[in-house]
């Protein structure tokens, strides 16, 4: 019950993400006459709050209970997207919107230490997959009811965007609160050992990232994390959209309709998905998802020989772009967890996390640059490499996890010492069944 409160917590906190963020650019730039320099930086001042908020929040997961480390931040969220609709100076809205950045990014790590907490087994992957696929529909509703009702041609017209952002915080922060009643597990979030308090956690000596990164396969995790990053979610919402309209020549509805399938792709696919994935090991499985992400990326590189087509080509990428999503969103995550040194599991996917949107930040900009040049082929080179890099990098995980897997079972077999002196009887040799004999 509590994971299932905590999916529609996810969902409804999401409606801010799409009621604000595809629309505060036009908002800034153009109906409050900022112009674009403001409304760029509104979007890079979002993504620091991102970046800072994340390590911290995942430190403070682990040293107490995460329900407040979400609660808390998103209800800062929520205050900071509210008073936007209050707001007359460009450099406030800047603030207000460093504001939302952090809240909802402080929250994130905390929501994933809560997914492992109230979830084990083979249920984990399924609640990490239901969370990410009620996101995904909570941006999309909170998204196109918002194109439905705002207006950009007034100085109001944003403030039920900012309003919707803010209930549903609100909602969401209440939801979570009601399903930690009753649990008093320790701070820890490394499953139910960490949550009953059995397993201390190991003392913290030196940096965070030199602690999280000792481990060979958990680099490898990471490399494989930035990579899938800027093989697609870097260039979601700018890249991807201005290789549409520049290169492609496609009208603006189509991008709408990109995401829009990317959206029911991922609703449709992921119940389906988890079923054919569920036995499969999660490095094999992120290097089933570098593969599909190369395969959009050549399905866009196809579209520029098609102009006919092209638009149809960009919005099948997308659902292409999709299902790869369904697979990664299950497993990435737990197997992170799985890695992290104990009692820092939340430490290590707000760090991670960080990594990710520091990379991602730099999307934007390397698209402008490519694609401002005219050098579409160098764009779609480069983020074909980043997805093959993923796929190395994942079946690296793999060797080192299969490496480790066989070091721990010639451990624990039994040892038998050499006798030290002639056997006199044939009986008392050893058995040919005995583990030392295998």
């Amino acid at each position: 019950m509590r994971a299932r409160l905590l999916i529609l917590a996810s969902a409804i906190g999401s409606l801010g993400w799409g009621a604000v963020l595809p629309y505060q650019y036009a908002y800034a730039a153009e109906t409050r006459g900022w112009g674009p320099l403001i409304a760029a930086a509104a979007s890079s001042v979002f993504s620091i709050g991102a970046l800072v908020a994340a390590p911290l929040a995942g430190r403070l997961a682990d040293r107490f209970h995460p329900v407040l480390v979400v609660v808390i931040p998103q209800l800062f969220a929520a205050a900071s997207v509210g008073s936007l609709v209050f707001v007359d100076s460009p450099w406030v809205f800047l603030l207000g919107m460093l504001g939302f950045g952090l809240g909802l990014s402080a929250a994130a790590p905390a929501k994933q230490v809560l997914a492992l907490r109230w979830s084990s087994g083979e249920a984990r992957r399924k609640v990490f997959a239901y969370k990410f696929t009620g996101e995904a529909l909570g941006m999309a509703i909170g998204s196109f009811v918002a194109g439905l009702l705002v207006d950009l041609g007034r100085p109001d017209g944003l403030n039920l965007g900012f309003l919707t952002a803010a209930g549903g915080f609100a909602v969401s922060s209440a939801l979570i609160a009601a399903a930690a009643r009753g649990d008093h597990g320790g701070v820890g979030a490394g499953g139910e050992a960490a949550a009953s308090g059995s397993e201390p956690a190991e003392p913290r000596r030196g940096g965070a990232l030199r602690l999280i990164f000792a481990d060979p396969a958990m680099r490898w995790v990471a490399v494989v994390t930035i990579a899938l990053a800027l093989g697609f979610y870097a260039q979601f919402e700018s890249g991807l959209p201005a290789y549409a309209l520049t290169i492609l020549r496609a009208e603006a509805s189509t991008i709408g309709l990109a995401a829009a399938v990317n959206c029911i792709v991922i609703v449709a696919l992921q119940v389906i998905m988890l079923k054919l994935t569920a036995k499969r090991p999660a490095p094999v499985l992120l290097m089933g998802v570098g593969a599909i992400w190369v395969a959009a990326w050549l399905v866009l590189a196809s579209a520029e020989l098609a102009p006919g087509i092209a638009p149809a080509l960009f919005v099948m990428s997308f659902g292409v772009f999709a299902v790869g999503e369904t697979i990664y969103a299950p497993v990435l995550n737990p197997l992170t967890a799985s890695l992290a040194p104990r009692g820092m599991e939340g430490q290590t996917l707000g760090t991670v996390a960080a990594l990710q949107t520091a990379f991602s930040a730099a999307g934007p900009l390397v698209a402008g640059v490519l694609l401002g040049a005219g050098l579409p082929g160098a764009f779609l080179g480069l983020h074909l490499g980043f997805s093959l890099l993923a796929v190395f990098a994942a079946w690296r995980v793999h060797r080192h996890l299969r490496t480790r897997r066989l070091s721990t079972r010639t451990e624990v077999l039994p040892v038998v010492s050499a006798p030290t002196q002639p056997k006199a009887e044939p009986e008392a040799a050893a058995p040919e069944c005995s583990p030392a004999s295998r």
